[in-house]
C-alpha cells in the first residue's frame, strides 16, 4: 500500500466579465448551485448570498498523459473557476516531484483557457460586459486523507514539516530552517486528525475526502476575491491616472469647467467599484461559524487578498478626496464666471449711462 493516498487540486480562474447571470446558467451548462457543507453542527450559518453554478467538465489531459476530473464554477462577479483534480497515490518523493512541477509550472493555462473559450460559446448570453482580456489566478491545493503510520495532524507537521513546507512552495529542493517556519506558522486544525498549511500559491490538506472539500470551497473563493480586487485595483489605478493628467494641466479659461465632467466620471466610478467591492465581499457570509471564518481570514492573508483589499481601500479614498477638489474646482470656477459676468453687466450698464448723457 502507497504511503500517501489523496489527490492535487489545480484551480485556474479567470475574470472574463463584469458580471455573469447565473440564473440563465444551469439550463444552459446543466450545472448545480454550490452548496458546502463545514464542520460546525449549523452549516447554514455559512452560505453563499449567490451560491455559484457548478458544471462537470468530461475527463480532461496534460500532454503528458495525467488524466484530471474537472469542473467549472461560475461567480455571478463575473469569475469563472477551473477545478481539476488527480488522484494521487505514492510517496512524499512522488509527491514532492508533482507539487513542484505541477504548482510552478503552466501547463495548465492553455488547457484552462481553452476549456473555458469552448463554453462561452453556449454562454456568452450570460455574460455582462465580457472582457477581451482575462486577469487569471492559479492556486493547488494538495489534499491527503491517508498518510502511512499517522492519524493526528500536529504529528504529522512534527514528522514531515520539512516535507509539507517544500510542497507547500512548490519546490523541489529543501527549503532553509527560517523559510521552513516561515510556511508552518500558517496552519489550523479543527479536530486532531485534520490539518491544513496555507501559503500564497498552495495548501496542504490533511483531512477526509468530505471533510476537506469545504476548506478547498474557501481557497477558491479566496482566489476569485483575490482577482476581483486586482481587477479594482486596475480601474482605480486607470481612472486616477487620468484624474492626475487633468489637475496637473492647469491650463485655459475653462479649467475649472473641465473639472466637472472628470468629477462627475470619476464619482460614477467610486459608485460603481464600491458596489462590486461590496458584493463580492458579501458573496460569502460567515455566522456563527468560527473556526471556518478563522480559515478564511488564514487563507486570504496568505493568498493576498487582505493586501490587495487594503489598497483598493485606499485608492477608493484618494479618488474620494479627488473628487472633492475637483467639485471645489469647478465651484470656483463657476463663481469667478458669476462675479465676471456681474463685473461686466455693470460695466455694460455704466457705458450706457455715460453715453446718454452726451
Amino acid at each position: 500500500m502507497a504511503d500517501l493516498q489523496g489527490s492535487i487540486v489545480v484551480l485556474n480562474l479567470y475574470d472574463i466579465a463584469e458580471e455573469i447571470r447565473l440564473s440563465d446558467l444551469p439550463p444552459i451548462t446543466g450545472g448545480t448551485r454550490l452548496s458546502p457543507t463545514f464542520k460546525s453542527s449549523t452549516p447554514a450559518h455559512v452560505r453563499f448570498e449567490r451560491p455559484p453554478v457548478i458544471e462537470t467538465l468530461p475527463p480532461l489531459s496534460l500532454t503528458s498523459g495525467e488524466r484530471f476530473e474537472g469542473t467549472l464554477q461560475y461567480y455571478d462577479y463575473g469569475v469563472v473557476s477551473v477545478l481539476l483534480r488527480f488522484a494521487f497515490s505514492g510517496s512524499w518523493e512522488e509527491l514532492q516531484r508533482l507539487a513542484g512541477s505541477w504548482i510552478s509550472g503552466t501547463m495548465f493555462d492553455e488547457l484552462c483557457r481553452n476549456t473555458i473559450r469552448e463554453r462561452l460559446k453556449k454562454i456568452g448570453g450570460a455574460l455582462v460586459k465580457p472582457y477581451s482580456n482575462w486577469l487569471s489566478e492559479d492556486y493547488a491545493v494538495i489534499h491527503l486523507h491517508s498518510v502511512a503510520g499517522t492519524t493526528n495532524g500536529a504529528a504529522l507537521l512534527q514528522e514531515h514539516g520539512k516535507e509539507i513546507s517544500q510542497i507547500v512552495r512548490g519546490e523541489v529542493m529543501p527549503l532553509a530552517d527560517q523559510e521552513r517556519t516561515e510556511v508552518l506558522q500558517g496552519y489550523m486544525s479543527y479536530y486532531p486528525n485534520d490539518l491544513i498549511v496555507a501559503g500564497w500559491n498552495a495548501a496542504f490538506v490533511f483531512d477526509t475526502p468530505a471533510g476537506a472539500e469545504p476548506t478547498i470551497t474557501l481557497l477558491e473563493y479566496a482566489n476569485s476575491q483575490l482577482l476581483q480586487f486586482r481587477h479594482y485595483d486596475e480601474i482605480l489605478t486607470r481612472e486616477l491616472e487620468r484624474v492626475y493628467d487633468i489637475v496637473e494641466t492647469r491650463k485655459g479659461l475653462f479649467y475649472g469647467w473641465r473639472m466637472r465632467s472628470a468629477a462627475a466620471r470619476l464619482r460614477t466610478m467610486l459608485v460603481d467599484v464600491t458596489e462590486l467591492t461590496e458584493r463580492t465581499n458579501n458573496a460569502l457570509k460567515f455566522v456563527g461559524d468560527m473556526f471556518f471564518a478563522r480559515v478564511y481570514k488564514l487563507c486570504a492573508g496568505k493568498i493576498g487578498v487582505t493586501d490587495y483589499q487594503a489598497l483598493v481601500q485606499e485608492k477608493l479614498r484618494t479618488a474620494d478626496e479627488l473628487y472633492d477638489f475637483m467639485i471645489e474646482e469647478f465651484h470656483q470656477a463657476r463663481a469667478f464666471l458669476l462675479e465676471f459676468i456681474v463685473v461686466l453687466i455693470l460695466l455694460i450698464e455704466l457705458f450706457f449711462l455715460f453715453h446718454g448723457k452726451r
